[in-house]
């Protein structure tokens, strides 16, 4: 892994062999991640997933991982993320998922359900205190119907903002996951309230023709 972005130049298209018998949506699939220099750009430096990049070009714009920062990582499966900030300078990381996550030299990784009971005091005990910088990359499983994505993501961030709120530093950060659609703007008025500075982004990593953005509030104002 490196603190540097690199991301190599778009070569020749990779044609599929022997795909026939894989379905079109497959084929599709697996034509776009053969092709995605993101996704050569991840295994060739070690990360988990291409969407490590997403965060390395965010905290390039931004500044948001700062040197001995406590960081919360929610979502954190497989882990990209929780890297890239250990990569940036983070002292303490803590990552949490419903799903497993393979260990990461020198995170904290649970298995669980950040909004259970006890669950902010237990991270706060394993960071040593408040968080610096809260990260959410949750997505909900698409459907396809966009109305319905973008509430069950809505809903998401939304939980993320309030455990966000529990557990920041007075001037504290939080990076959350959206998908445009409209409901974003009521969040952005609350976020407004609770921090000094609220922005929205889409990172060069995130794929043209997803309809997801990314939140960034810095300077958290207790309520």
């Amino acid at each position: 892994m490196t603190d540097e972005t690199y991301i190599p130049a778009r070569r020749e298209a990779v044609r599929l062999k022997n795909a026939r018998r894989l379905a079109p949506s497959s084929q599709r699939w697996l034509a776009r991640q053969l092709n995605d220099p993101y996704v050569q750009a991840a295994k060739t430096q070690g990360f988990r997933s291409r969407a490590a990049f997403k965060l390395l070009e965010l905290d390039d714009k931004y500044k948001l991982i700062t040197k001995g920062a406590r960081v919360v990582d929610l979502g954190a499966a497989p882990g990209g993320w929780s890297q890239v900030a250990l990569a940036r300078g983070a002292a303490k990381v803590v990552g949490v998922d419903l799903l497993p996550i393979i260990p990461i030299a020198g995170a904290d990784l649970i298995e669980g359900d950040f909004t259970a009971d006890g669950m902010e005091a237990r991270l706060m005990d394993l960071l040593g205190g408040p968080a610096d910088l809260v990260l959410s990359d949750m997505a909900p499983n698409t459907t396809g119907h966009v109305a319905t994505d973008h509430i069950r993501i809505m809903a998401l961030a939304e939980m993320a903002l309030h455990f966000a709120t529990q557990i920041l530093v007075p001037g504290g950060s939080f990076v959350a996951k959206l998908f445009q659609g409209g409901a974003e703007r009521d969040m952005l008025n609350t976020l407004k309230l609770r921090f000094k500075l609220v922005r929205h982004a889409k990172p060069p990593a995130s794929r043209k023709d997803s309809k997801e953005m990314y939140v960034v509030a810095t300077g958290f104002r207790p309520g």
